[in-house]
């Protein structure tokens, strides 16, 4: 007597059933993939990038920043500007700034009158003269420092808190422009 198999049929209704399961199982899994993958990236980014920059007093009191990139800012000391328009290279001198500040035009004035604030000599190289480089502008560079102290900026970003006046333009200077 031979016996035979066969597949046991299955209504339609329970077919659908498994296969609606098994869709929504997959999204429920890629939804909660990519769930974590934004939630790891949220708390990353904050992590590492909590800080913008480092100031000259922590560039100078840990020697492992020697060689390294980091990004530093300080308040620059005007009349130790030099450009060298042959060769497109500044170098300038930065103070340390002191924070936490509510006012940062005053803490920039302060830096750069402070004989104690920690300074560093900045080199940029291939780069023309920002019309930003004055005294008491805050610098904020990319670059490393080397064995000498010197910081080698490839990056040189600046902020002149007096060249902007806050409320802007007042009634009688917009009167008198339309004069």
């Amino acid at each position: 007597m031979a016996t035979t198999w066969e597949k046991g049929a299955v209504s339609v209704p329970a077919r659908r059933m498994r296969s609606g399961q098994g869709q929504r199982l997959k999204f429920l899994i890629g939804g909660l993939l990519i769930l974590g993958a934004v939630v790891y990236l949220i708390i990353s980014g904050t992590l590492t990038g909590a800080r913008f920059f480092i100031s000259v007093d922590e560039l100078l009191s840990k020697p492992d920043y020697v060689g390294q990139t980091v990004r530093i800012t300080g308040a620059v000391l005007g009349d130790s500007i030099v450009y060298d328009e042959t060769n497109l290279t500044i170098e300038f001198t930065i103070a340390n700034v002191q924070e936490p500040y509510d006012d940062l035009a005053l803490a920039l004035n302060q830096a750069v009158n402070n004989p104690m604030a920690n300074r560093i000599n900045v080199r940029v190289e291939n780069s023309v003269m920002p019309e930003l480089l004055q005294n008491e502008a805050q610098a904020i560079l990319t670059g490393s420092l080397d064995e000498n102290g010197v910081f080698h900026a490839t990056e040189l970003n600046l902020k002149c808190p007096s060249r902007f006046v806050e409320g802007g333009p007042s009634q009688a200077e917009i009167a008198e422009m339309g004069a």
